[in-house]
């Protein structure tokens, strides 16, 4: 079988779906042609491929392999290079209906890797959380450059400097990510989530939790969240979870924001009153930029000053640690392509399977995923 790893055209995409050590087990049954320069942003050359047994050649050469490894959805073009019922792996945003529509027509058998469920035997094929678990690292060296004073306390002999006081928005892999690290480097930290049994992870990793309580068995319900995903609260608990944070907020020198619902626009943890009231420098990043923000002040891919505040709105944070985002995300993808290659090393779909039911979002020309 040919499988074939393009680069990525995105803008600001950095990463690659395979590297020199998934290649190597790849290419010891099959032919492996990678783009030339598909890893060159990830700190990958195209000799590192060639010794784990890959064939270098050109985007064609790599969209017309009968399996096709990616990070993001193709655009026109290179469907267009990919052949009929060729099989596409990648984070295809299953949300997208316009996108999805498009791969259906151009008779693709598309797995959205977002969409595998989050369930023991699926770990390692978990996209979202190799990939978020980078975010929340890189959202806190992200804010610690732009706060302009130290993260941790010190004293000196002119005087002692207060350590930074974090607020973290959101508790998934992301959250807890970012509050590790923050106090790897001295922070004060809050954290707040609609789930209560985070609150043990929280405290367990040296923060505080913001407790909400709740009211009513409705929301008690709603809390436990869906498929490992937080769910959307009633309006009366947000209203509630809403001026507690502004009174947290005021008190933050930085402020994470991880709240994302699938498929729908993020939810509004920060509002502009929230920031007018927030100390001058202080430093609000919000990693649900790109699904409409946590702050409705956020910018797409770029750092604005607010009410003396710096918003960073900089989506997929991932991409700017690309070496080892790619390295994961490789690993995600080899981990998948164990359940479409089988003993004889074929390519056997078995549409009963959870993951692959739940991932195959079109295949013979039809969207599955609506």
């Amino acid at each position: 079988m040919r499988i074939g790893i393009p680069a990525e055209t995105r803008p600001g995409e950095t990463r690659v779906a395979a590297t020199p050590e998934t290649v190597k087990k790849l290419a010891a049954k099959h032919q492996v042609i990678v783009q030339s320069g598909a890893g060159l942003q990830a700190s990958i050359i195209d000799e590192a491929y060639v010794a784990a047994g890959a064939t270098i050649g050109s985007a064609a050469d790599a969209f017309g392999c009968d399996v096709v490894l990616k990070v993001r959805a193709p655009v026109d073009a290179e469907r267009a290079l990919m052949k009929s019922a060729a099989v596409l792996i990648g984070m295809l945003n299953p949300f997208d209906a316009a996108n999805t529509a498009a791969m259906a027509a151009s008779n693709l058998q598309a797995f959205a890797l977002e969409a595998v469920p989050r369930i023991t035997r699926a770990q390692s094929m978990d996209v979202l959380s190799s990939q978020a678990n980078i975010a929340g690292y890189k959202a806190v060296m992200v804010a610690a450059n732009t706060y302009q004073r130290f993260m941790p306390m010190l004293m000196t002999a002119a005087g002692t400097v207060k350590a930074a006081r974090v607020l973290v928005m959101g508790v998934g892999v992301a959250g807890l990510q970012a509050i590790a690290t923050a106090k790897r480097l001295g922070a004060v930290i809050e954290a707040s989530d609609v789930r209560p049994p985070v609150k043990e992870q929280v405290e367990s990793l040296g923060a505080k939790f913001i407790d909400v309580p709740f009211i009513t068995d409705e929301e008690r319900e709603i809390a436990k969240g869906a498929g490992g995903y937080a769910r959307a609260m009633p309006a009366d608990w947000m209203r509630r979870q809403a001026e507690l944070v502004h009174e947290r907020a005021k008190l933050a020198d930085i402020i994470i924001t991880t709240a994302l619902i699938p498929g729908r626009p993020a939810p509004v943890l920060i509002s502009e009153e929230t920031v007018k009231a927030m100390k001058p420098g202080s430093v609000i990043v919000d990693l649900a930029v790109s699904q409409g923000g946590n702050c409705p002040l956020s910018e797409m891919n770029k750092t604005v000053l607010k009410h003396g505040v710096y918003i960073v709105g900089e989506p997929d944070l991932a991409t700017l640690v690309a070496a080892d985002a790619s390295a994961l995300y490789a690993r995600n993808v080899l981990d998948f392509l164990k359940l479409i290659i089988d003993k004889d090393d074929q390519l056997v779909i078995d549409r009963e399977d959870d993951i692959l039911k739940a991932s195959l979002i079109c295949s013979g020309g039809e969207v599955l995923r609506k």
